[in-house]
């Protein structure tokens, strides 16, 4: 809060104190006001009073006794709640054209934003709601969902889904590896959103993504969705057990068989690959393989499948690290 909002420490601790009375306050005027004439709360700028809403002047005796400043609305929040519902459920088309909407207490009306003014106001027109209990405007937010970074998580490239590897870092960009197969640079993603930094196929089979806003982790999917933790990336040695995560078969395991093979795919040759006995199906590409704690590479193809056994070949991850000069997130 001293960073953030600029307070000191005394400041922060007296408005903490402040808004655990106004949450108090708030909870018992609402329920004494009702839904016939309670308009909402709020804090004040500087959070030292609550500001009480009704539509009833009459109530503002009873607002003052409990240490509130009331003020004299036009709408109650049951009112306003019930225009949120029909935005809620107008026509998809208008929706997806706006940014966000929300219930403005301090204002006593809904705002519905969008990229466009014309835009918010279709969604209203749409919604069928009243035209003086709606502001319409413009933003520049395009709110996406922030999401943790996992190793085996699904990610999609338009309509083809892939798999993420490891949480990466750039610098102070977060991100995560995957197989070159999966996408082009430039290439977008959803779920989360990133954009194709880099990426090598065929000769090899790497790429990273950045995902600005979303949280990398040291963490892989394993048995049953529990984390398993990233502590490194050494290479095994042949014969070691090997494990495998992917957003289409989980968690599966095996043995190395061999580093430093070559494979051919149909659109030409990779080389450098790690050969498993670990089954993979189409969805797993790109997902993590990890022996014990430590990360050893990126799921390229294989031959077979996780119903009658099959072979899969990893790219090793310490070479997609050096490649991009990217820093495994480790814990």
């Amino acid at each position: 809060m001293e960073r953030d909002l600029g307070l000191t420490e005394e400041q922060a601790n007296t408005r903490l104190a402040n808004e655990e009375r106004a949450t108090a306050t708030q909870a018992t005027l609402s329920g004494r006001l009702g839904d016939d004439s309670y308009g909402g709360a709020w804090l004040n700028q500087d959070a030292s009073k609550l500001v009480v809403a009704t539509t009833d002047p009459a109530e503002s005796a009873e607002i003052e006794a409990q240490g509130a400043q009331p003020v004299v609305v036009e709408r109650t929040l049951a009112q306003l709640d019930a225009i949120m519902t029909r935005l809620d459920q107008a026509p998809q088309r208008t929706r997806s054209g706006a940014a966000l909407w929300y219930v403005d207490v301090t204002a006593n009306k809904v705002a519905v934003q969008a990229p466009t003014a014309e835009a918010a106001q279709a969604l209203a027109d749409a919604a069928g709601v009243d035209k003086n209990a709606v502001t319409v405007s413009a933003t520049a937010e395009r709110p996406t969902p922030y999401m943790d970074i996992i190793g085996g998580a699904p990610y999609y490239i338009g309509s083809s889904r892939c798999s993420i590897g490891f949480a990466v870092t750039r610098g102070s960009t977060p991100g995560f590896v995957t197989a070159g197969h999966c996408g082009r640079a430039g290439n977008t993603t959803s779920n989360p959103s990133g954009t194709f930094q880099g990426s090598s196929f065929p000769s090899n089979d790497y790429a990273w993504v950045a995902t600005p806003g979303h949280t990398p982790r040291p963490w892989v999917r394993g048995s049953g969705g529990a984390n398993v933790i990233v502590r490194g990336s050494t290479q095994a040695v042949v014969g070691s057990s090997v494990c495998r995560s992917g957003s289409t078969t989980g968690w599966r395991c095996g043995t190395i068989q061999q580093h430093n093979a070559t494979v051919t795919y149909p659109q030409g040759s990779v080389s450098g690959l790690t050969r498993t006995s670990v089954c993979a199906e189409p969805g797993d590409s790109g997902g993590p393989f990890i022996s014990g704690s430590q990360a050893q590479g990126v799921t390229s193809g294989g031959s077979g499948n996780c119903s009658s056994g099959g072979t899969t070949y990893h790219q090793p991850v310490n070479e997609i690290l050096n490649a991009f000069g990217l820093t495994l997130v480790t814990g």
